[in-house]
């Protein structure tokens, strides 16, 4: 049962970085994308020293990222929560190195923060975040329009989402002045609005009142064009899905962090009894809409990866 609360390395792809809000920081021209366009939405997956296999889970960390640059998606959405301790420099050397694929296929990773970018003091983690991902520096949340038919907002669910707030002000502004060919807009941030509500002791992932007035705001935004909302998000180290009021909301925390079980709500549209849920989701878009999957490590205790498809769904074009 769901808990409810009311709040009163980038590279070949052409880019843009613009001055000022509204405008993307990030823009990828319609001629560099794919036919079909893919994009991979996952998160959670403590890059650290190798040798740690307690926080995280390094075989896997690894096949993920080797399968993800097989895919040779437009864009890389991760959620949050990519290295384990933010404040260690020498954990986005472990990312820089193990990610090394990613920038031979010139892959596209928009990055948002999580709650362990802020392992350490938060002016040393920003400056480790921010010298990973340089076109980012000086914000902590920023947009990316890929092509004509996708926008995403990148969030930050450390600042505040709450209604008056300097981000919520900015979400708003970038609701309000979507470019007319916008089809979907993607919100992608770490602590998941919506998921499975867990009774104690494991309620300490469930939904905040900070990423349920987002929710609420999603409830009642009135666009002045009707846009498809995909929300993707981690923190939960296990994979579910939602549809809520015409928002898709996606858990996909299975880049390689300790896994977590959960107890599915009804809600939940991911039925599956498998655990642990290692995997990302890839997004093709087509003319008709959005085409979902689920890819899952099949076994990760093996000595080789295998991957096997274990949701499906499609979210069609408005």
């Amino acid at each position: 049962m769901r808990i409810r609360i009311r709040i009163a390395v980038w590279c070949a792809a052409t880019l843009c970085f613009a001055a000022e809000a509204p405008q993307p920081l990030i823009r990828v021209a319609e001629k560099d994308l794919a036919a079909s366009p893919v994009i991979i939405a996952y998160g959670d997956t403590r890059f650290t020293d190798p040798t740690n296999e307690t926080a995280t889970n390094p075989k896997v960390r690894r096949w993920l990222v080797a399968e993800i640059a097989k895919e040779k998606p437009d864009l890389v959405l991760v959620s949050g929560d990519l290295p384990w301790n933010g404040g260690a420099a020498n954990d986005y050397v472990v990312y820089h190195a193990e990610t090394e694929l990613w920038r031979t296929e010139h892959l596209l990773i928009t990055p948002a923060l999580g709650n362990h970018e802020f392992h350490g003091v938060e002016r040393q983690c920003l400056e480790n975040w921010w010298n990973e991902f340089p076109a980012l520096r000086g914000k902590r949340w920023y947009s990316v329009a890929l092509g004509s038919r996708v926008f995403v907002l990148n969030l930050d669910s450390a600042s505040s989402l709450l209604p008056g707030s300097d981000q919520r002000g900015w979400i708003q502004g970038q609701l309000d002045n979507l470019a007319p060919t916008v089809q979907f807009v993607f919100l992608n941030l770490h602590h998941p609005p919506v998921a499975d509500v867990q009774a104690a002791p494991d309620d300490d992932h469930n939904p905040r009142p900070n990423e349920i007035a987002l929710e609420n705001y999603l409830e009642t935004v009135h666009l002045r064009r009707p846009v498809r909302i995909v929300v993707s998000t981690g923190h939960i180290h296990n994979y579910e899905r939602f549809l809520e009021n015409g928002v898709t909301y996606l858990v996909e925390g299975g880049g390689g962090a300790k896994p977590r079980p959960v107890v599915r709500a009804q809600g939940d549209l991911y039925r599956e009894g498998a655990f642990p849920n290692y995997g990302y989701v890839r997004l093709t878009l087509g003319k008709l809409g959005l085409k979902g999957e689920m890819i899952r490590v099949a076994d990760p205790s093996a000595s080789a990866a295998r991957f096997e498809t274990k949701d499906r769904f499609e979210i069609p074009a408005p």
